[in-house]
């Protein structure tokens, strides 16, 4: 009795485990066959995601063409003139007379007095173009500290510049002493000349001859504007 309860327990060797083990292949298959491989899930640096379409780059907008420049209306300015520079810093068609071109000398007036004390200043265009002197002399007699005034009455300026042509003459009348005070010796002259501007110089200073060896000047000394006639310069100081 027990013997055959033992016998009818006792399981058939080699048939249940050969069915765990068709089963155990045939879960794994199915496995297999519907998921990824593990492996290949946690691979590093690989997504399981698919690649993303990459979109399409966008047509640049066509770059709109540049409009030519229209030609302006407005004609060009003319070219301006230019004018040369002159030593007075002005400017035109006559320049301002230079030591350059210019003799010098000086005459005492009448000449058969022994005062000494009326000269005609004479300035001769010695160069080849037409020059103009403007209103007075600067003249400063040996060591003064300040050029000789000019007179000053309204007829002796002339009011334009006196143009000389090449070889032509013009005069300024110079009184020594007016019987004034401070009387001191000058042992020489020398003049500058105007520029077109008022008061500015064209050029230097210029070595006026001395017509007599020794002047007594004082500080009643006067000079005349330029002027072509000596004899109506001389009616300025002659009097005096």
């Amino acid at each position: 009795m027990n013997a055959s309860i033992l016998r009818a327990r006792t399981p058939r060797r080699g048939w249940k485990p050969c069915a765990a083990g068709a089963a155990v292949v045939a879960a794994l298959l199915t496995s297999t066959a519907c998921g990824p491989n593990e492996a290949d899930a946690t691979a590093p640096g690989t997504s399981s995601a698919p690649p993303s379409a990459t979109s399409p780059t966008s047509p640049t907008s066509p770059t709109s063409p540049t409009k030519p420049t229209k030609p302006s209306d407005t004609p060009a300015p003319a070219p301006s003139r230019t004018t040369t520079s002159k030593p007075d810093g002005g400017s035109g068609a006559v320049a301002a007379c230079t030591a350059e071109d210019l003799s010098v000398s000086a005459v005492e007036e009448p000449t058969d007095k022994d005062e000494n004390r009326h000269f005609v200043l004479t300035v001769q265009n010695a160069g080849d173009d037409t020059c103009d002197l403007y209103n007075y002399p600067h003249v400063m007699l040996g060591d003064a500290a300040a050029p000789t005034p000019v007179i000053k009455e309204s007829d002796s300026d002339p009011g334009v510049p006196v143009t000389l042509e090449p070889g032509k003459e013009a005069y300024a009348a110079l009184l020594v002493s007016g019987g004034a005070r401070d009387e001191y010796e000058a042992k020489h002259i020398t003049l500058t000349l105007q520029g077109r501007k008022p008061g500015s110089r064209a050029g230097g200073p210029i070595d006026v001859p001395m017509p007599v060896s020794t002047l007594y000047a004082d500080d009643g000394q006067l000079v005349t504007y330029w002027t072509t006639a000596s004899g109506f310069a001389l009616d300025f100081i002659m009097s005096r």
